[in-house]
């Protein structure tokens, strides 16, 4: 059986959905799946898991500081360990996923995909194989104006149970590939 941790951090709880719905997929697939916040997952070693899952918000075109703070911890930590290596060698059968909820009141999926690529390279740092970016247009919790009048237009409500359903059958796929 194949395992896999989702580690992510949500303010309003648009990251935790998508989060919930990326589990339930990998569930659906038969991976065993440990789901955590970043605040209980600094002592998770990622090279335990076949799939590492990795989500945030974009704010500002970048991660949460508690989210970067983690990512830097845990890159020191494989750093000390040595498993940082010149040319990043690939570990077989070792693999990430990123994904990204963001709001867009500007520019929208351009102000989430360096969040996305900056995570994925802490990944590839290690070995792993980056699958793949999911970005995820989503409401922006406390701001009406922030969420209809943005260049992705209305937002309230996303992502909706169907964008989540779509996520989870995503990740039920994906599981299928490892």
């Amino acid at each position: 059986m194949k395992n896999a941790a989702i580690i992510y951090w949500s303010s309003t709880g648009n990251t935790q959905k998508v989060a919930f719905a990326i589990k339930d997929g990998l569930e659906a697939a038969g991976v065993n799946v440990s789901l955590m916040k970043t605040t209980k997952a600094y002592d998770i070693d990622y090279f335990d898991y076949d799939l590492v899952c990795v989500g945030c918000p974009s704010i500002q075109w970048h991660p949460p500081k508690p989210v970067t703070e983690f990512l830097l911890k845990k890159f020191d930590d494989y750093k000390k360990q040595e498993k940082i290596k010149t040319g990043a060698p690939k570990v077989p059968g070792k693999n990430a996923l990123i994904f990204c909820t963001y709001s867009g009141p500007h520019t929208g999926l351009r102000e989430a995909t360096p969040v996305g690529k900056y995570v994925g390279q802490f990944f590839e740092h290690i070995g792993f194989t980056v699958v793949d970016e999911w970005y995820v247009l989503s409401e922006f919790i406390g701001s009406e104006e922030r969420s209809t009048k943005g260049r992705m237009g209305d937002i309230r409500g996303k992502p909706t149970k169907e964008e989540l359903q779509k996520i989870m059958m995503d990740a039920k796929n994906l599981a299928s590939k490892l």
